[in-house]
């Protein structure tokens, strides 16, 4: 069985789409779940359709021009909300535990592996969600000088329950997910969240490999994924 996560990211305290990460030009979204850009609205739209979670990205606290924090408390009273707002370190993963259900450490704003090494020795497993964030087919890292291949050796030492395998440069593209991307990390099927441009033909595809949970947003919110596969 797969589990669809829906995808919400947020600007402004508006749900906002684009296209392959280019931030600046996203717009206000369009979604079958709701005729607002309305980020509590939509989230009650998906739980009452049957969503278990939601993944959102807080693009102007990623961009470090605001934040939607409170606006993400809001929603998680909803549905438990699995968070990316640009942790960097320890300090910041710890001051967003009290926002969201799970806190994501994304490789785009991780300042340095020791940081992501202190998260998991201090705080559970089950709080920490790790994105290896890919784009144009390399670790997006920004802080970081680390390969794709050494990062998912470090990886398979720190063990964590859950991994976001994401391909920025698909987002909103409708290709599909890029199926390299899964052979190369192969030994962390089971702990496995893909995203980035998964299409309803494949969902089948992927779980057949083992896979059991996707982030689909744009294909979600045009009504051409349901919630329920």
């Amino acid at each position: 069985m797969m589990e669809i996560i829906p995808v919400l990211d947020l600007m402004s305290g508006m749900a906002v789409s684009g296209k392959s990460g280019h931030r600046e030009t996203y717009q206000p979204l369009k979604t079958v779940y709701s005729s607002y850009p309305d980020p509590v609205q939509i989230a009650s739209s998906l739980k009452r359709q049957g969503a278990h979670q939601i993944y959102i990205a807080d693009l102007d606290a990623i961009e470090k021009k605001g934040s939607n924090l409170e606006l993400i408390r809001k929603i998680n009273h909803i549905l438990p909300v699995m968070m990316d707002w640009g942790v960097k370190d320890l300090k910041s993963f710890e001051f967003a535990l009290e926002f969201a259900d799970k806190i994501i450490v994304a490789t785009e704003t991780l300042k340095n592996l020791e940081e992501l090494s202190k998260i998991f020795e201090k705080f559970p497993k089950d709080r920490i969600v790790v994105s290896v964030d890919i784009k144009n087919d390399q670790l997006l890292a920004k802080e970081m000088d680390i390969s794709l291949n050494d990062f998912k050796e470090f990886l398979i030492d720190l063990n964590p329950s859950q991994i976001i395998l994401l391909d920025i440069s698909q987002v909103g593209t409708f290709n599909g997910f890029n199926k390299n991307l899964i052979d190369e990390f192969s030994e962390f099927n089971d702990s496995l969240i893909l995203g980035g441009g998964i299409i309803p033909s494949e969902i089948k595809s992927l779980n057949e490999k083992g896979l059991n949970k996707v982030l689909v947003g744009s294909a979600l919110h045009k009504g051409d994924i349901p919630l329920k596969m």
